[in-house]
């Protein structure tokens, strides 16, 4: 990319599309599309072909999707493969269509099988039966794949498929029930501190082990890769670390200073016990993390004590 390459960001409100958007222009580049889905709804085959149309965008990093934790997954299984299956085929194939140069997919972790030997390298995808309480989203995350393999294959279109690990950070979903475990756990902890509560009730047993990967770490990960990264099979980004969640809920107890006691609720489901990625292809490109672990998730807190603490939380 040129610094005055137009580009696109698809889901620029969302967190993964606000860090590559923030990251963009700090590196310098100045001719950014971004739309709003009240504005453009990517789901709207029609919409998107008009938007397309008219502002031909050079480069595209697709961003844009349904996303949430196990209860959402669980929940909300129609929309999570309905949705993304509509968002991606829409954005890849008009991305096509106008000739854009380059597109960057965002995939996730959970394209993987549940039983899956550790770290889960690239060649891993399609060996086994998914974990259920997220096959939906996964099995629309791996037609993505597909998607971008089937365009260069017969149109020669340059499109690649990142797949991150678990994220965090900034403008996450802290959704009470419908968020994943990082932005679960800040609303549950600061929700304890603020009312004075002595007891923290948390999802499962606490013994599956994550991975995870700050959002702007993740951001700095799809631009370096927009610029070297051509080949055909999607790239795993992560940390190459993981961490227990019951291990996790001790640091925001030590991050909040909460000094009750954190009961875990076996009843709910763990999901896969331990997801890792393989990161040495990516790593052999160059790339690595910058943010500490825990600096990532103190800025996650304070971003969320001053921007997300007094929202309305519905659905």
């Amino acid at each position: 990319m040129k610094l005055n390459s137009k580009i696109y960001v698809a889901g620029s409100t969302g967190m993964v599309g606000t860090a590559i958007t923030k990251k963009l222009k700090e590196d310098g580049y100045s001719n950014i599309i971004t739309s709003q889905s009240k504005s453009l709804d990517l789901r709207i085959q029609n919409d998107v072909k008009n938007f397309f149309a008219s502002q031909k965008p050079e480069y595209v990093f697709l961003a844009a999707a349904k996303v949430g934790g196990i209860h959402a997954n669980n929940l909300y299984k129609a929309e999570f493969i309905y949705d993304n299956l509509l968002i991606e085929s829409n954005v890849i194939h008009e991305s096509h269509v106008n000739n854009v140069k380059k597109l960057v997919f965002l995939g996730s972790s959970c394209i993987y099988p549940k039983e899956s030997s550790i770290p889960i390298s690239e060649d891993q995808l399609l060996s086994g039966k998914l974990e259920p309480t997220n096959e939906p989203y996964a099995i629309a995350k791996i037609a993505g794949i597909k998607l971008c393999q089937s365009y260069r294959n017969q149109y020669g279109f340059n499109a690649i498929s990142l797949m991150p690990t678990n994220l965090y950070g900034p403008n996450d979903n802290f959704h009470p029930n419908n968020s994943h475990v990082i932005p679960g756990l800040v609303n549950k902890f600061h929700d304890a501190v603020v009312n004075k509560k002595k007891i923290i009730e948390c999802w499962g047993t606490g013994k599956p082990r994550r991975e995870f990967l700050f959002v702007d770490d993740l951001a700095d990960a799809a631009v370096f890769l927009m610029n070297n990264y051509d080949e055909s099979e999607h790239i795993n980004v992560g940390t190459g670390q993981d961490i227990s969640i019951k291990e996790l809920a001790e640091i925001f107890k030590d991050i909040f200073t909460f000094s009750g006691d954190i009961k875990w609720d076996s009843s709910m489901p763990d999901g896969t016990i331990r997801k890792l990625l393989d990161v040495s292809k990516l790593r052999t490109l160059g790339w690595e993390p910058k943010t500490n672990f825990r600096d990532g998730l103190e800025k996650t807190i304070d971003w969320y004590k001053k921007n997300a603490y007094h929202m309305s939380f519905e659905g």
